[in-house]
This record gives C-alpha cells, structure tokens and sequence, in this order.
C-alpha cells in the first residue's frame, strides 16, 4: 500500500489494536533515545541509528514512556463515561471522564505502588502496579493537572485555557478517541472532542488542534465512509480542522506544516533532511507534521515508519508514537512485526483496553446485560486481573 492506494478496509479490532500497540511501540522505541543528539544516536546504535527496541536491562522489556500511559488513561476514562452513559441514560461529554482519568495518571506520579489517594478514582488502571512509574512526564501535564486537582472537569477547556502552552503533551494522548466507535457522532464534533482533550492540559491553539486533525484521519481509517488514500483522509483532516477553528490566528501555521510534510513526502531526500524541516517535535504542529510524513512515505512498512519517526535530536518518543498510531491503524495489528510486541511493556493491558474498545457497542447496547468483569473496570473502577 502506498499513499496513493486506496486503504485496506480491516476489521476494525486489528485496526484498534494495531493504532494503540503501534503506538506504544513507536513510543518505546524513541523514548530511550528521546534526549540524545544525533551524533550521540550514531554512536550509541550504528550509522542507522536505532533500529530495534533498547530494552530494560532489569526487566527485559522496552519500557514505554509517559506518551503511552496517558494514552491507556485517556481509554479508560472514555470508556468509563460511555457505560455511565449507557446505564443512567444521561452523561457528560467525553473529555470530562478523561480529565478525572487524568487525575488518576497524576496520582501514579506520585506514588509507588497502587494507591487511590484521597479522592473517588475512577480508573481499573490505578490497581497496575507497574503504571507506577515516571517516565520523563510533562511538566505541562503535571502543572495543568496539579491545578486541577480540586476543580470539577470544564464544559470546555479550550473556551478556558489551561495556560499557553503548545507543547505536545496533548496531541500524543488522543488516539483511544479517534479509533472509539463513535460513528453516529458527526465527524466535525469527533474533531473538537480530540481538541478538547488535549486542551485539558494544553491551553495554546497549536497545542490542540493538532489532536483534531489526528483524531479525524485515525477515525476515517478505522471507521471509512468511502473509498480513500491516506494521502485523501489527511487532506480532508486537513481542510475540516481548518473549517472547525476558521478565524484562529495560528490555523495557517498549522495546515502550512501539513503542507509541506505531504510536499516531503513525495522528494527523494533522506528521511532525517525532511524531518529537520519539519521540526524536533516538541510542539505538537511538529509532532503531527513528522507523524503525517513519516506515515505517508512509509504507508506500507511499519517498522521503516516508527524508525524513520525516532531517528532525530528531538522529541522522538512522542514523534514515534503517533506515527505507530497511524500506521497501526492504517495496518493493523496483526502487519505489526513480532519483534515490535514481543518485548514491549504492558502489552495485555493495552490490548485489553484496545478489545474494550472495540467491543464497547455490543457490551453497552443492552445495560441489562453489562458482563462483571466490565461492570468491576468500567463502574468500580477495579481491575480484573493485575499485571
């Protein structure tokens, strides 16, 4: 497949499981490398730079990073509302759970084992102690939350900035909501709630509406309405967020980087000269700009997509998770090489939560019928099995 070929249309579970494993593998792969200079990549990995996972050498698996544990956070917290929606008829918007969802990440900051804190948790993550971790979190995120603490979630953050920041904390985290089956939802307000979620903690234009592009391209591959190229699905993203925003100062920065990382895609320069072009990263314009490149030039190779997205001096952890969310998706889990799961860190938990979305409809559709093993994650907030 390349960006000019229409896309496979998958089963929807390997299109799900394929954008949150892909994700946290594109993570673990660059979250070693995430500060080292690319002179300090060739000399630590080869002329390549690095090609294969860097693993733990305590526990043997490539650890993923802070990317991937708000990820798995950001699922939880959709999913909690969806069942509350489905079993009292009545709920708040997405974003809301997930800002409490948030909070709970926040507490595994601080904490080193398994702790609910002081306040009413609402997350079946918070009982795996190895989510107990920091992986270089955000400062951004952890200010922004720490605000929060006491506050009740905003009808809309992006209406009451958070602050100003445009760092990339936001747009690496809403994968979960462009792949959820949301299909009824008209794509424009799937778009804005991927804005929102980032906004929660990310109060700058650029900082979240990058989330809506990528919301909108993960949900048309998933979820297609009619035959497209990949290269289709991100100019659409493209124009619809352009539409959705109409009137922001900062929009034209944002498509013109779109722009010109569908432009590279197609030259025949090396893949680290056109992502110096496009940026380190540490922004999220960036970030969803070396995602969009590195997706559309490798449309059909997996593993030379997340390389390509680490193999810089910048923010590559955060570069190769969303590059492996939009791959994976576009893929699917089962075209994900062996070696990009076998090792990788809480693997069963993401695909537990990445089948949960999955299998949310039939699961909510008669809330008689809510199994136990999901009314103990989804309404006590319990997990079934730790890890």
């Amino acid at each position: 497949m390349t960006k000019h070929q229409a896309i496979l249309v998958l089963p929807v579970q390997d299109s799900i499981r394929g954008c949150l494993i892909g994700g946290a593998a594109g993570d673990a792969l660059g979250y070693p490398v995430e500060f080292f200079s690319e002179q300090t990549l060739r000399d630590r990995c080869g002329d390549g730079g690095i090609r294969q996972y860097l693993l733990d050498p305590v526990s043997g698996t490539a650890r993923i990073s802070d990317d991937t544990q708000m990820t798995l956070f950001t699922a939880n917290g959709l999913l909690v509302g969806d069942t509350r929606m489905a079993l009292r008829g009545i709920g708040a918007q997405p974003h809301c759970y997930v800002s409490r969802a948030y909070q709970d990440w926040l507490i595994t900051q601080r904490t080193s084992a398994p702790a609910r804190g002081t306040r009413a948790s609402i997350c079946w993550l918070m009982d795996i102690p190895a989510l107990y971790r920091c992986r270089a979190p955000g400062n951004t995120c952890l200010s922004a939350l720490t605000q929060q603490q006491e506050q009740p979630p905003l009808e809309s953050y992006i209406s009451h900035p958070q602050n100003h920041s445009k760092g990339c904390g936001g747009v690496m985290r809403v994968a979960p909501l462009g792949v959820s089956r949301y299909t009824a939802v008209p794509i424009e307000a799937l778009d804005r709630e991927g804005a929102e979620l980032a906004a929660i903690t990310h109060g700058h234009s650029l900082g979240y509406m990058p989330a809506a592009v990528l919301t909108h391209i993960l949900h048309r591959i998933v979820y297609p309405e009619r035959t497209q190229t990949l290269l289709q699905i991100v100019c659409e993203a493209r124009d619809t967020v352009r539409a959705l925003f109409a009137g922001d100062k900062h929009l034209d920065e944002l498509t013109a980087r779109i722009d010109l990382a569908i432009r590279l895609a197609d030259n025949d320069e090396p893949d680290l000269a056109n992502i110096h072009r496009l940026g380190e990263g540490w922004v999220a314009e960036e970030t969803l700009a070396v995602a969009i490149y590195c997706a559309l030039r490798h449309a059909d190779d997996f593993s030379a997509g997340i390389i390509a997205a680490v193999n810089h001096c910048g923010d590559s952890d955060s570069t190769g998770a969303v590059t492996g969310n939009i791959l994976g998706a576009l893929l699917g889990y089962d075209a994900i090489d062996k070696a990009w799961t076998r090792d990788l860190e809480l693997r069963d938990v993401i695909l537990e939560l990445a089948d949960d979305l999955d299998r949310r409809p039939e699961r909510l559709q008669d809330c008689r019928n809510i199994d136990r093993d999901w009314a103990q994650k989804y309404v006590q907030g319990r997990a079934v099995r730790t890890v």
